[in-house]
């Protein structure tokens, strides 16, 4: 039924504050913030001004908002890995409908106790797989059912996370270490998971993995390298990782280039070269990448056998230059090259010329994860006027299926990459 919306927010970090709460205020009357929560002081008195949230409906925990009972139909849950499936429980058996951050969880139990739940209780639950939504996979989705290149028979997938991502997110920043949140396999790649059984309509029967944490270690800093890149460090001038460069100096992502969002704005709330300077030379973003207490692996490969004897092997790399995604998929009357990162994707039918399609004539927003931000909000609304789920809005129990693929994997990573039978360790 159409109406207004009324949305709680837990979790006030880039997720939540940066890129659901301006989405959700955007969109013409048709939703608002009115409960919001988050550890941080200055996030919550930020929101709460900006959105008009009343000061009662204003928490430094989730938990301490779940407690005040339904104060909104819609509940964003932004919060860290390990504290979505609590929240998300207590939320559904409040009656809210509930848009969750990936992952789920990187437990296969909470997984299964989520799901549990969701079909017990009457609200609406997706799982935030945003790149299903953008104008590039949404178009090879599109190219893929109108069965463009015949059956799919092997699919060559690359996830470039960035070496100043890497270093960023999973080396110095909160993905860092295992026990804390999840597996690089699970926080960086779950979108890719999914993706793969998505486009495809597959299944996967039995996967094996191998990584590592190559190079982010005590024993390959460079001579003269200190805890500290502000603290002397005489290998600085050739370190890309330094997080001077990173952070001011980068064309980039630096502040002194302009650049105020992601990842600068997760140093300080409101980036000046001056902030900046200051938080690198005090907190964690300014510890050198080989003295950090991280443990996710910083490279990672999948082979994976499908339902119907098809193949797909997987990459996940921290050095690349761009944060970029690339597939090849080779079928049975021909070929497709799919680089988001230039927004092309290139159909080769056997024995016939090339097409090239230039995704960024199909549509006119990229902005967030290629333009899939704003569009699943929007699509997830839609579901709450209609009732009705797009092939893009992912059901719980397809979410799961991708951490299961994830999770069996790092398994199996874990275990010198031995198969492992995704029923089986279901």
């Amino acid at each position: 039924m159409d109406g207004l919306h009324t949305v709680a927010i837990v979790g006030l970090g880039s997720r939540g504050k940066d890129t659901y709460a301006p989405i959700v205020a955007g969109m013409n009357g048709r939703a608002k913030i009115v409960a919001i929560a988050d550890i941080d002081e200055k996030k919550v008195q930020e929101v709460r001004e900006l959105y008009s949230v009343a000061e009662e409906n204003c928490f430094d925990s989730a938990e301490a908002l779940l407690a005040a009972g339904k104060l909104a139909d819609v509940m964003f849950v932004c919060t860290q890995d390990k504290q979505h499936v609590p929240q998300a429980i207590e939320a559904l058996k409040q009656g809210y409908d509930v848009v969750l951050e990936k992952p789920i969880s990187p437990s296969t139990e909470q997984c299964r106790e989520l799901l549990a739940v969701a079909n017990e209780c009457n609200g609406n639950l997706i799982v935030c797989h945003v790149l299903r939504y953008t104008p590039f996979f949404g178009k090879l989705y599109e190219l893929l059912r109108e069965n463009s290149i015949g059956d799919i028979v092997t699919i060559q997938g690359i996830e470039n996370v960035g070496y100043y991502h890497m270093a960023h997110s999973f080396v110095r920043g909160n993905w860092r270490q295992e026990d804390e949140t999840s597996p690089m396999i699970l926080a960086k790649c779950c979108h890719d998971m999914d993706m793969l059984l998505w486009l495809t309509g597959k299944h996967c029967k039995r996967v094996s993995s191998y990584g590592s944490l190559f190079h982010f270690r005590p024993e390959n800093a460079p001579e003269g390298a200190t805890d500290r890149c502000m603290d002397g460090c005489a290998a600085k001038a050739d370190c890309p990782y330094d997080a001077e460069k990173i952070y001011v100096t980068n064309e980039g992502t630096g502040v002194a280039c302009g650049k105020e969002g992601w990842p600068v704005n997760i140093l300080t709330m409101h980036p000046t070269v001056e902030s900046i300077y200051e938080a690198i030379k005090t907190g964690p973003y300014g510890r050198c990448v080989y003295r950090c207490d991280n443990d996710v692996v910083d490279n990672q490969v999948l082979a994976m056998e499908m339902d119907d004897g098809s193949t797909i092997t997987y990459t996940m790399s921290g050095f690349t230059k761009n944060i970029s995604r690339q597939m090849k998929l080779m079928g049975t009357k021909g070929e497709i090259v799919a680089d988001m990162g230039r927004n092309t994707i290139t159909i080769t039918p056997h024995g016939k010329p090339s097409e090239v399609i230039d995704v960024k004539k199909l549509a006119t927003d990229f902005s967030g994860h290629g333009g899939g931000d704003r569009r699943m909000v929007k699509e997830f609304f839609d579901l709450l006027d209609t009732g009705v789920m797009s092939e893009r809005l992912t059901t719980l129990g397809r979410s799961i299926e991708s951490h299961m693929l994830a999770l069996a994997a790092e398994y199996s990573r874990k275990h010198d990459g031995a198969p492992v039978t995704i029923a089986d360790f279901r």
